[in-house]
């Protein structure tokens, strides 16, 4: 006999001890026991969306590694090879993601890299060439895709055509970044006052004290203005036309708010049971029942000034539009139908069981740390998300769909061959 599935309704999440460094840097520590490892994520308020030179965000986050005053590139890759040592960079529209790990043996050895890397990067004109070739050559390929050319039309869409977080700037321009670009980039947004830094895993007291000291040593800022973000302007529907496409990308969404906004958990909870899981009703019918698509997804969307909800999926040409009348369906749906308690109660365990999963380990507690810290929340907002979940009823599903999800209010996009509007 199957033993029943317990789904605990209350997470008890490891709380960060934070310390503020006199140059202004938060210290976030996540100290764990378990594991002879331990991560530090230095998290830069530098993204594309403050950028004023196309490219130079992700140029200077990629190239930090490419050599310094005093190791060439190679120098820097072998060294954290030699001791196994991880180094990642990710980098989004607001911000830029540094990431150390290292077994807690070789922990001053990767620090000295880690100093390299973030205090000192040389930006040499000869790899930021090979560099911006690469990435021309990778840009232009990857837009030759029907569901790339989808999601910049997407944004374009929601946010407006020059807005910072729908702007698509084109391959060509990588030509004409210079290193001056690049390094006022860097010497602009990499300081203490756009800075916090997360440590987890075996934290010593010589590990806090070292990594104090380096995130110590990141310059202070000059105080600037933020830079001003034009209002969006969305547009209902976009087609792009890709000629001998045998597929069409279909977005669909709107605009809403970001994470801090109360119906923020509401309409995750309304976007996992549309397209968040396997079993999802645009699953249900778009693959299982019509064989229109392999997978379909809908999610809710947080950026750091604004947020929205998003449908995706990719489906044969010629049942686009049949496609996408599915969607809008099963949207309309949600809004006219309360959702059967066996359903959501399925959706809650969905969305539990998945923070849980995240949860596993010092590393998923810090990536969760730092989402939150973006928001403005410490690591007990996961209890109260989880008891807004389990307390949403099917009524209060059908509220905020139809709130939220009305037809008008959608914006529509599809890349392909022949336009299904």
């Amino acid at each position: 006999m199957t033993p029943p599935r317990i789904t605990p309704s209350e997470i008890d999440v490891q709380q960060a001890e934070k310390s503020l460094l006199p140059n202004g840097v938060a210290l976030y520590t996540l100290p764990s026991e378990d594991f002879e490892v331990l991560r530090i994520s230095f998290v830069f308020r530098a993204g594309s969306a403050v950028q004023t030179v196309p490219f130079s965000a992700s140029a200077a986050a990629n190239l930090l590694a490419e050599g310094s005053d005093r190791r060439s590139a190679q120098q820097i890759a072998e060294q954290l090879d030699y001791y196994g040592s991880w180094y990642d960079v990710n980098i989004d529209r607001d911000y830029a993601y540094i990431n150390f790990a290292t077994l807690s043996k070789f922990f001053d050895r990767t620090l000295e890299v880690a100093e390299e890397i973030l205090l000192r990067p040389a930006f040499p004109e000869e790899e930021l060439r090979t560099y911006a070739a690469k990435r021309r050559q990778r840009l232009a390929i990857d837009r030759t895709k029907v569901d790339i050319q989808a999601r910049e039309a997407f944004a374009q869409a929601l946010f407006g055509a020059q807005h910072p977080y729908g702007i698509s700037s084109d391959e060509k321009l990588y030509d004409s970044l210079m290193r001056d670009d690049v390094v006022a980039f860097y010497r602009r947004f990499y300081t203490a006052d756009r800075c916090f830094v997360v440590c987890s895993g075996r934290i010593g007291e010589h590990e806090h004290r070292a990594i104090e000291a380096l995130a110590a040593r990141l310059p202070r800022g000059t105080a600037e203005p933020e830079r001003a973000f034009p209002a969006p302007e969305s547009h209902p529907e976009e087609f792009v036309e890709h000629p001998g496409a045998v597929q069409t990308s279909l977005r669909l969404g709107r605009l809403l708010f970001p994470r801090q906004h109360p119906d923020f958990v509401g309409m995750q909870v309304v976007a996992t049971a549309l397209g968040g899981y396997f079993g999802s009703r645009l699953m249900q019918n778009l693959r299982e029942r019509n064989g229109y698509t392999y997978g379909v997804v809908a999610a809710m969307v947080n950026f750091e000034r604004a947020g929205y909800f998003a449908v995706a999926t990719q489906v044969g040409t010629e049942v686009a539009r049949a496609a996408l009348q599915e969607i809008y369906r099963e949207i309309e749906r949600l809004r006219t139908e309360p959702m059967p308690e066996e359903e959501l109660a399925l959706v809650k365990n969905m969305m539990t069981g998945e923070m849980m999963r995240i949860l596993d380990g010092p590393f998923g507690i810090a990536d969760v740390t730092i989402e939150n810290i973006l928001c403005g929340f410490d690591n007990r907002i996961i209890g109260e998300n989880i008891r807004r979940i389990r307390s949403m009823t099917p009524a209060d599903v059908q509220a905020l769909a139809r709130k939220y999800l009305a037809r008008e209010a959608l914006v529509t996009v599809a890349a392909g061959i022949k336009s299904p509007f």
